[in-house]
């Protein structure tokens, strides 16, 4: 295992540099305490770019990604930059550019809830009493989004919209392995979600779902159909594991375990590309929640998703899954110690306010 990486580092805009500069502290202990170096390059990106630059994605940013491990990925976005054409907006001219130019086809979206924040989740706490653990694996490159033929057209007298739904066996294939291999490294149980009762797409993706199954013998395969899938995630969220689903239906699936789980404050993602030879993956690292400027420049932000964000990357692109997890043991303990931020404060006893600083500072003495 190489013990040099190189990383890109996009902070963005609104409460990102402030929850990033509390990242890379962590990243800085378990650097220390694993034996690892990382080489960072940080650059403008989204509204922060436009100011700087007049582009939310500059050449020199992409550069730095492209000779990058990995990238870790702050917030974009903000009332600032609304008015801007569509292609100019930071959401729109960064991410989705990034995504495209690295081929990162698999979002993974992790649903957490800890046993002591269950208060903050609208899921009846009878039903999660120990909190729930889920990982969401969405295909993020193909479907409905991008099929074509797509758009609008007048039949019959009327406007008609058209929006095709298309999946390519070999998109499902890499996307299942990514679901399956993720599964190997957690409780072995997978859950496929399609609509196969009704959808051509679906009937494919369950068929090509079994045969990878015989890939991984270890891993429990089940499929639900995603209106039962929805359902169930309110019912019954810590009876899974890991689920896989198609683009448009892991948007929705995906946004639900967030949810249920409380507080986007908490909640990391990663999109990843292929797997390379050693079994790590280029990707993307990235908090759930937005870059919520109403808070911006306070010391309030909560700085776990950010910093789980990290671990994933430590995790999938870098191969580093001691530091890993560590860093999720550290968060679990200063959480399970009382440390709240305003997101997931209650007032109940035995809770400690923290400011964005206090709580990585928690985090950091616990690793």
């Amino acid at each position: 295992m190489s013990e040099n990486h190189r990383i890109a580092v996009l902070a963005g805009d609104g409460i990102g540099p402030e929850v990033m500069a509390e990242a890379l502290r962590v990243l800085d202990a378990a650097e220390e305490r694993f034996g690892f170096s990382t080489e960072r390059e940080e650059q403008w990106v989204g509204g922060a770019a436009i100011d700087a630059t007049g582009h939310p994605l500059p050449d020199a940013t992409l550069s730095a990604c492209e000779k990058s491990e990995a990238i870790l990925f702050g917030s974009v976005g903000g009332p600032k930059w609304e008015s801007l054409p569509p292609d100019l907006q930071p959401e729109r001219g960064a991410l989705l550019p990034l995504r495209k130019h690295f081929g990162l086809f698999a979002n993974l979206r992790p649903g957490l809830c800890l046993s002591s924040l269950t208060h903050a989740s609208p899921v009846k706490n009878e039903l999660i009493p120990d909190g729930f653990d889920v990982l969401c694996v969405r295909e993020l490159t193909g479907g409905i989004y991008f099929g074509e033929p797509k758009g609008r057209e007048e039949r019959d007298g009327e406007v008609v919209a058209i929006d095709t739904m298309v999946y390519g066996k070999s998109e499902i294939v890499r996307i299942l392995r990514v679901a399956f291999t993720a599964a190997m490294g957690r409780r072995k149980r997978l859950v496929s979600v399609d609509k196969a009762n009704v959808l051509a797409t679906s009937v494919l993706w369950r068929e090509t779902a079994l045969e990878v199954a015989a890939e991984f013998p270890e891993v429990e395969l089940s499929h639900l159909y995603v209106d039962n899938a929805a359902m169930q995630l309110v019912r019954r969220p810590a009876d899974f594991d890991v689920l896989v689903t198609g683009n448009l239906f892991g948007d929705i699936l995906s946004d639900e375990m967030a949810m249920i789980s409380g507080s986007l404050g908490m909640l990391p993602s990663a999109s990843l590309g292929a797997a390379r030879a050693d079994g790590t993956y280029f990707g993307m690292f990235e908090p759930s929640g937005g870059s919520a400027p109403d808070i911006a420049g306070q010391g309030i932000a909560n700085p776990i998703a950010q910093i789980l964000s990290l671990a994933m990357l430590l995790r999938y692109s870098l191969g580093r899954a001691d530091a890993a997890g560590a860093i999720e043991a550290a968060v679990r303990r200063a959480i399970d110690d009382g440390l709240r931020t305003g997101d997931i404060a209650t007032g109940t006893e035995g809770e400690r306010r923290a400011g964005t600083r206090a709580m990585a500072d928690a985090i950091l003495e616990r690793i």
